[in-house]
This record gives structure tokens, C-alpha cells and sequence, in this order.
């Protein structure tokens, strides 16, 4: 790499910065400028085959944030050689020790175990990085109050997914994690109650109108339906009429009374079923908007 200036020596060659030796060099006569040239390439590492950067970034979805070194799993020394058979025996042993020294105490064993789980529900409920990071970063606080103490692990880790889930503002339900995770949604209820409680966290409210377009595109309405159902809900939440109502159930409520609305061919057991709500609630729900004087209910 030239620059535009002459050396000092002969005037008449210009400085050339030599990579591989970190010195700036003139190009004429030889003469060092500086031993010291700053590196501007990308780092990477030398240990492997592959051309990849010195290291994975600081994640908090690792128990050790990413942050521990391995042994890797080439079998060559620094020149690229292969190991002799009595050094890669050696090098055996020292990989297992390694794997082992990696966890140690219980409070690392249970993070490996929540974000283990973490990482195989996340394809399950199609979640972001930012979300599961979030879930992490939560479920890293219960432990620091010791709330996983004496709970269970998926619990814990199923509320600070729901909480990550409402401040990203990403429609999953109760019972969408309590089904992909295999635990019961009282359970999970009963700890989102308490990661809320002991951390000091405050969620938004559940975006209404997703739930009606979420529960909309599970029965296939019309999309003339749908968006009506969404004006009548905006109608809704303006009138604080949703304060203490189940989203889903709400949500459906206001879907079935658009679909009467716009005479299309539906039944409020296909409804109900797509929010996870009885036939019952999505009626009680009706009667309730009636009562309230909504004019975008179906009378």
C-alpha cells in the first residue's frame, strides 16, 4: 500500500507498507519508516481450515455468553502438520476436559438446560433473534432474584419467552407456548405472575388488532370482513371497553359480529376454535359490546 509521500532519504521512492511484516518501508531504497504499520485487513483465525473471524459475538443465549474457549477439532499443529499418534492422544484427553470444565456449577448446568430448550422452541413459535435474546436476558434476571429456585426450568423459561414475546410486540398466546413447550398454561400463568411481580416489569397491552388478523387468516375470512373487524375494534379500544377482557376472546367477538355484518358464511364454533376460546365467551363477550352502545356490533 503507497502513499502519496516521498522518502526522506533518496526523494525519490514513496513509502510502501509491507503487511505480512507490519513495517513501512520506502520503495526505492529499502529505507524503514516505521516497525509499527497499524493492521487495517479483517482478523482471522489461523486454527482452521476455514476463513472465519476470530469469534462468534457475545450472546446471552449461552450459559457462558460465548465467551469460553475450545480445543478445536483440527488435527494439526501451528505449522499444519499432522499430530504424531502419542500428541493426539493427548489432545483426546484435553478436549474432554474441556467439554467437562465447561459447566461447573448447578446455576450454569440450569442455564444450559433453559437455553437448550430455548433454542428448539424457536423455530417451533417462529421467533427473532431479538426475541429469544430478550428471553434470555429475562430469564437471566429470574435467576439472579433465585426465582428458578424450586420451579421449574421450562416454566420460567415459557413466561420470559410470553413477556419477551408482549414487549416485542409479537402475537403469541398462552397457549401457543404452553403447547410447544409441553407445559401446562396455568403453570406458565402462575410464573408470568411472578417474573412480573419480582422484576418490576411492565408489559404493553396485547395489540387487538393482530389477534383479529391472526384469528381472521387461521378460518380464511374475506378480506373485506377482516378489515371491517379491525375498524370496529379500533372503535373499541377507543371506547375503553377492553380493559379486563381476554385479546383472543375479545378479538373473535368483534370478528363473528364483522362477519354477520358482511353476510359471510361462517360459524362461531370455527371462530372460537382459531382464538382457543369457548362458544360461550365469544356470546357473553357480543352481549357485553351490546350493552356498551358499540354501534360496529351486529345487533
Amino acid at each position: 500500500m503507497k502513499t502519496s509521500k516521498r522518502c526522506s532519504e533518496c526523494n525519490i521512492g514513496r513509502p510502501i507498507t509491507d503487511l505480512d511484516s507490519g513495517e513501512m518501508i520506502c520503495g526505492n531504497c529499502g529505507f524503514v519508516f516505521s516497525d509499527r504499520a497499524q493492521e487495517s485487513r479483517a482478523e482471522w483465525r489461523a486454527f482452521s481450515s476455514e476463513r472465519i473471524r476470530v469469534g462468534s459475538p457475545i450472546s446471552l443465549t449461552q450459559h457462558d455468553m460465548g465467551l469460553a474457549t475450545i480445543i478445536g477439532k483440527s488435527d494439526k499443529d501451528s505449522s499444519g502438520q499432522k499430530l504424531d499418534p502419542s500428541m493426539h492422544s493427548m489432545i483426546q484427553r484435553l478436549r474432554t476436559w474441556n467439554f467437562r470444565t465447561q459447566v461447573q456449577t448447578s446455576a450454569e448446568r440450569n442455564l444450559v438446560q433453559a437455553f437448550n430448550e430455548l433454542a428448539r422452541v424457536k423455530d417451533k413459535l417462529g421467533l427473532s433473534d431479538a426475541m429469544v435474546e430478550k428471553a434470555a436476558y429475562i430469564y437471566r434476571k429470574a435467576q439472579e432474584k433465585h426465582l428458578t429456585r424450586g420451579r421449574s426450568v421450562l416454566a420460567i423459561l415459557a413466561a420470559a419467552i410470553y413477556i419477551a414475546c408482549r414487549e416485542m410486540g409479537a402475537s403469541r398466546t398462552l397457549v401457543d407456548i404452553a403447547a410447544a413447550m409441553d407445559v401446562k398454561r396455568k403453570i406458565i400463568s402462575r410464573s408470568h405472575r411472578i417474573l412480573i411481580n419480582e422484576l418490576d416489569i411492565n408489559t404493553p397491552p396485547v395489540d387487538l388488532v393482530k389477534c383479529i388478523a391472526r384469528i381472521a387468516n387461521k378460518v380464511n375470512i374475506d378480506e373485506k370482513t377482516k378489515r371491517m373487524a379491525m375498524h370496529a375494534m379500533i372503535d373499541v379500544v377507543d371506547r375503553e371497553v377492553s380493559a379486563g377482557k381476554s385479546p383472543m376472546g375479545l378479538a373473535a367477538s368483534v370478528l363473528y359480529s364483522s362477519c354477520i355484518r358482511n353476510d359471510e358464511n361462517t360459524t362461531q364454533k370455527n371462530i372460537a376454535e382459531a382464538a382457543g376460546v369457548s362458544e360461550v365467551t365469544l356470546r357473553n363477550r357480543i352481549k357485553d359490546l351490546r350493552s356498551k352502545g358499540i354501534a360496529s356490533i351486529a345487533s
